[in-house]
C-alpha cells in the first residue's frame, strides 16, 4: 500500500511495518541514518542504484512532516 507520493509504503510484515521505499526492503529510516552518517544523495545511489534522487528527497519530505504530525499532536 503507497501512502506517500506513490513512493513511501508500508505493508505489514515488511522490516516491521516501517516506511518503506517503492516496496522494497529499504526504509525511510535507513536513508536518514545514511545521510546523517554524512553519505551524500549521490553515494547513495551508487551504493544503492535500485534508489532515485527523488527517492531520498521524499524521504525526507515524508520525516519531516511526520515530526510536524508529532509535534502538533503533542502542542494540542
Amino acid at each position: 500500500m503507497y501512502i506517500y507520493k506513490n513512493i513511501i509504503s508500508i505493508e505489514e510484515g515488511k522490516r516491521s511495518g516501517k516506511p518503506c521505499i517503492r516496496g522494497m526492503r529499504i526504509t525511510v529510516e535507513d536513508i536518514l541514518r545514511w545521510l546523517a552518517s554524512g553519505m551524500s544523495v549521490d553515494e547513495i545511489i551508487l551504493d544503492f542504484p535500485e534508489l532515485t534522487k527523488e527517492d531520498v528527497l521524499v524521504s525526507l519530505e515524508f520525516s519531516a512532516n511526520q515530526q510536524k504530525r508529532i509535534f502538533y499532536d503533542v502542542a494540542a
